[in-house]
């Protein structure tokens, strides 16, 4: 008998990244129950186990058993699995937050601020749960959910500044085709997995306009000065930047067409509205909103972002995508390590 069968886990949203780590807990011979508000959707993956819209074609193991009541998903669950939008983190996490024990290890996977405050996640699920914000974990690194499911070689990382959590959660997460680290550092994690989506997003406008190896080059290699730039301004530690979250997370989300922030740019490039994108995607792009956050947070802390403002006026005032690339290719002289 699986000595794991009888522990159960929780999984809150039952979207692509979440159902993808659903199963991953699943194959680990956990109990998983997903929460999800759609009765639909919860039905399908009970008596089809399946989540079409989501992953299609893909089978899901039967020891994840979807639920709308999220009471019920939470009860004695070893870990809360937070992999909601990050717009709705908030109204989500204070749903569940009469439900979650505090023996339960809590853990995020989302990638973003929160509109209007551009708090990160970790400070979001501290004030709702009401637990010290040390004790909250997140989840990050190159992970593409399609390549999850299809249990193909991935390694990520999980942090946290309370060691014990961090070990926890790697422990009911790794088997032997997800692989994971542990870390300390999670505003490093976090800030890194949140603005590697822009950077995406900029990839896939330079795909779609054919701008070649060498732009897509110096973007990435720009992109993570930007990223690690702002990350160090709010306390992060520069070498979180060359690891999985930073350089690894980076390099999968802007060169893959499996990442909705690279599709979203390279649909962008061919003139279509930024609202046109997001209807026929019909998924969230945490990189649109984070554009706009990175953009603030940049005033904020006296950091230059050049590609940030670029592509921020791209998506917000109009602004042709030539003439931002003429204005970064054309910005004063300077040295490259600053």
């Amino acid at each position: 008998m699986n000595s794991n069968e009888n522990k159960k886990v929780t999984v809150i949203v039952a979207g692509s990244w979440g159902t993808a780590l659903a199963s991953v807990l699943a194959s680990n011979g956990y109990n998983v129950h997903i929460w999800t508000r759609n009765a639909a959707q919860a039905k399908e993956i009970n008596e089809q186990h399946t989540n079409h819209k989501y992953l299609p074609d893909r089978i899901l193991p039967t020891n994840i058993y979807a639920t709308t009541n999220i009471q019920e998903a939470l009860k004695d669950s070893e870990l809360a699995l937070f992999v909601v939008p990050s717009s709705v983190m908030r109204e989500i996490a204070h749903q569940a937050a009469p439900y979650v024990a505090d023996s339960t290890i809590i853990v995020h996977a989302t990638k973003g601020f929160e509109p209007n405050t551009l708090k990160r996640m970790s400070e979001i699920l501290a004030e709702e749960l009401k637990r010290d914000i040390n004790q909250i974990a997140v989840l990050s690194g190159p992970s593409h959910a399609e390549e999850v499911i299809m249990k193909l070689p991935t390694t990520v990382v999980v942090a946290s500044k309370e060691v014990d959590v961090a070990e926890r959660a790697q422990e009911l997460l790794m088997n032997n085709t997800f692989r994971v680290y542990t870390n300390d550092d999670v505003i490093g994690i976090e800030i890194a997995g949140a603005l590697k989506n822009i950077i995406a997003l900029a990839a896939g406008l330079i795909n779609g306009l054919k701008f070649g190896d060498n732009a897509k080059a110096a973007l990435l290699t720009r992109g993570l000065a930007e990223i690690s730039r702002l990350g160090v301004a709010m306390g992060a530690s520069p070498m979180t930047f060359i690891g999985l979250a930073g350089v690894g997370d980076l390099v999968v989300t802007a060169t893959s067409p499996h990442s909705r922030n690279w599709r979203a740019g390279y649909l962008l490039a061919s003139g279509r509205s930024l609202d046109d994108v997001l209807s026929e995607m019909g998924m969230v792009v945490e990189g649109i909103k984070t554009t706009r956050a990175a953009f603030e947070l940049a005033k904020q802390y006296n950091i230059e972002m050049p590609i940030t403002e670029q592509l921020y006026n791209v998506l917000f005032l109009n602004m042709p995508i030539e003439d931002s690339v003429l204005k970064l290719m054309s910005r004063d002289k300077t040295y490259e390590m600053r």
